[in-house]
């Protein structure tokens, strides 16, 4: 099965589980690494929840629940591992929605060119402003990158 397909399956059979558990879908791979295949399913509170990060329980259920339903309907061809989390105190940032939810948080920003002699930024995330992403560095300094420069933007983890 393609893995857009799976894609829009995995979303299709969790979307009134998640619901109904004030959980939302993140983020689905279905790739081979090696000899063996891993369908990994990350999940994260609904925005507004009062328990702002998954737990160990909420994988579980998910995982459980996506378990029986993916044997039930047995679309996928191959063999496989399933795997479901959360996406991580440093999760990427992927959709729109993601930039908006976390507007005011640290964040490390890596390019695929350098700019300026770096690749890699941090700063205070403002948004995503006519597809460019916003931060601003430790002096207030305004930087704006083009979404198609950056390779990846994650949640910075300061200890």
């Amino acid at each position: 099965m393609a893995k857009v397909k799976v894609t829009a399956l995995i979303e299709e059979i969790t979307a009134a589980f998640l619901e109904e558990n004030g959980l939302e879908l993140y983020n689905v791979e279905f790739l081979k690494e090696g000899r063996d295949w891993f369908l990994r399913v990350y999940i994260d509170k609904k925005q507004g929840q009062e328990e702002e990060y998954v737990s160990t329980d909420d994988c579980e259920k998910v995982s459980r629940f996506l378990s029986e339903e993916l044997d039930r309907l047995d679309p996928i061809e191959q063999n496989y591992y399933l795997e479901v989390s959360s996406p991580g105190l440093d999760r990427a940032l992927l959709k729109d929605s993601d930039y908006e939810r976390f507007a005011g948080r640290l964040v490390d920003l890596s390019l695929y060119k350098a700019v300026d002699g770096s690749k890699a930024y941090q700063g205070i995330l403002v948004g995503l402003v006519d597809d460019k992403i916003v931060i601003k560095d430790e002096k207030e300094k305004e930087m704006q990158f083009d979404r198609a420069q950056v390779a990846k933007t994650r949640l910075a983890v300061v200890f």
